[in-house]
Order: structure tokens, then C-alpha cells, then sequence
């Protein structure tokens, strides 16, 4: 029998770091810390050498096709699937941030979904039977923080495609190089239109999963892991890394059984379709 593989996208440090050690404390299987830069994610792995712990290692650049690519190919070879999948990689400009609403709108759209969607297209072939999959989303991605009814419709449509979100995402994109983002309902956050888009994203490629033919039992959440004391968050947040990684572990490795779920850091289920919940 094949040994169990467990893999963190943007893993060398914060969340995804701890989401790591949380596997390599509790997962029966290998684990790949992934990093965009080769020396920090030998240093982080390197780190939880001295604590007792023996994940491996492999560069990953999630924005760059021929990175994962190569992941792939070096996985397959080396082990023939994957079992768990955690898509942490993300970026978020600073709120003090001078680059232009339209910039931060095309990169953060292009890392936070579309190279999501480029890591998912690539190694969901490789998940085994009953793998899971894990998006990290925010509090940002709850469908109730656009403020366009029209687009909260659209992107909370259950027979909504990958093709139709990543179109609406190219708009959000077009909308803010024209200035027209807020004028369109789509707010004053690129950060949320990406999570929002992360969260839908699930939820469409779990019906895909449940409707493929043989079935794997494959799962697929999204998850706010709470507001941690993190580089994204100018280390502003009141959770542990670890705190972090709590609910991610959960949906990774516990028997719940869920499936097109969105989980809060609490591992509470929330509707995404419906109010607003209380943020932290």
C-alpha cells in the first residue's frame, strides 16, 4: 500500500508553517512543506528538524506553471498520488499599500484564484481515494461581503462553472483598471473578491468531484482560520499560528464528513450564503 502524501502549498512560514508541523504531529504519511524561495523553505524545514520533526521539501512557486509542473512530476514519480491537498499560498496588500486599486486588484486576483485554480487543475488528477482538499479562504470570503446583490447572486448560483466564476473574476479585474470596481458592486477589496472567489471555487469543485465517474470520495472545503499574528496581517492578529492551523487540521485529518463546507476557525460550519457572521 501506497505511504500517504500530505501536501502545504506556502508552507514556509505562518499558517501554512503550522499547518505542516500540526501534519507532521498527527498525520500518518509524509508531508511536503512548499516554498516559493528554495532557502526559506529549507530554513523552515530545517526548523522543524530541531523540533522532531522530518517533513519534506520542494520548491513551488504556485504563479508559475513550470514550478508546479515539476512538483508533479516529482511526486508522481516518487509516490504516485497525493492524499491531502492544503491550498494556504496567498497574498494581501498592506491597507497603507500606494500601488494603484487596479495593480492590487490584477495581482492579487491572478495569485489568490487563478494560480489557485492553475495548482488545483494540475494535482487533482494525482488525489487518491477519500483525499481531501483544503482552500484556505478569510472572513473576507463570506459571499455577503460583496456588496452587489447581482453578484452575490451570480457567484452563490449552485449551477455556477469554473469557467463562468473565472470570467467574473477577469471583470472584477477590468472593472478596477477603469475605476468602475465600486460603480460594479464589487467593493473596495481585491482581498475579498479573491477570497470570495477561493470560496466559490470550492464549492463548485466538490459538485465536480461528486459527479466524476469512478468517484473518489473526494473533499473539498473552504476555511477562515481565524485572525492570526501572522505577516499578512502586519502581525496584528490575536491567534496563534497554531491557533491558525487548527481548523484547517481539522477538515484535513478528522472524521466529519463534510463536504462544500465553510468552516470558521472555531470549526464551527457557517453558511456561506446567508448573514454576515460575527468576524472573529
Amino acid at each position: 500500500m501506497a505511504e500517504k502524501i500530505a501536501v502545504v502549498t506556502g508552507s514556509n512560514k505562518g499558517i501554512g508553517y503550522a499547518i505542516v508541523k500540526g501534519l507532521c504531529e498527527r498525520f500518518d504519511g509524509k508531508v511536503y512543506l512548499t516554498a516559493r524561495d528554495v532557502s526559506r523553505g529549507k530554513e523552515a524545514v530545517k526548523k522543524l528538524n530541531e523540533l522532531g520533526f522530518q517533513p519534506l521539501f520542494h520548491q513551488l512557486d504556485i504563479t508559475d506553471q513550470n514550478s508546479i509542473d515539476k512538483f508533479k512530476e516529482d511526486v508522481l514519480k516518487q509516490h504516485g498520488g497525493i492524499d491531502i491537498l492544503v491550498n494556504n499560498a496567498a497574498i494581501a496588500f498592506k491597507n497603507d499599500a500606494r500601488d494603484p486599486f487596479s495593480k492590487q486588484a490584477e495581482e492579487t486576483i491572478a495569485v489568490n484564484y487563478f494560480s489557485l485554480l492553475r495548482v488545483c487543475n494540475s494535482l487533482f488528477p494525482l488525489l487518491r481515494q477519500n483525499g481531501r482538499v483544503v482552500n484556505i479562504s478569510s472572513s473576507a470570503g463570506h459571499l455577503s461581503r460583496i456588496p452587489s446583490e447581482d453578484l452575490r447572486k451570480k457567484l452563490g448560483d449552485k449551477s455556477l462553472t469554473i469557467d463562468s466564476l473565472s470570467r467574473l473574476m477577469e471583470k472584477f479585474v477590468s472593472d478596477a483598471k477603469v475605476g468602475k470596481h465600486t460603480e460594479e458592486g464589487w467593493g473596495n477589496s481585491a482581498y475579498v473578491v479573491s477570497k470570495v472567489g477561493c470560496s466559490a471555487l470550492s464549492f463548485i469543485q466538490q459538485r465536480l468531484f461528486d459527479n466524476e465517474k469512478p468517484c473518489r470520495n473526494i473533499s473539498v472545503n473552504a476555511v477562515h482560520p481565524g485572525y492570526v499574528d501572522t505577516d499578512m496581517t502586519s502581525h496584528k492578529g490575536h491567534l496563534t499560528i497554531e491557533e491558525g492551523a487548527a481548523a484547517p487540521l481539522y477538515l484535513a485529518l478528522e472524521d466529519h464528513g463534510l463536504k462544500e463546507k465553510y468552516v470558521w476557525h472555531d470549526k464551527r460550519v457557517v453558511d456561506w450564503y446567508g448573514e454576515t457572521p460575527a468576524i472573529y
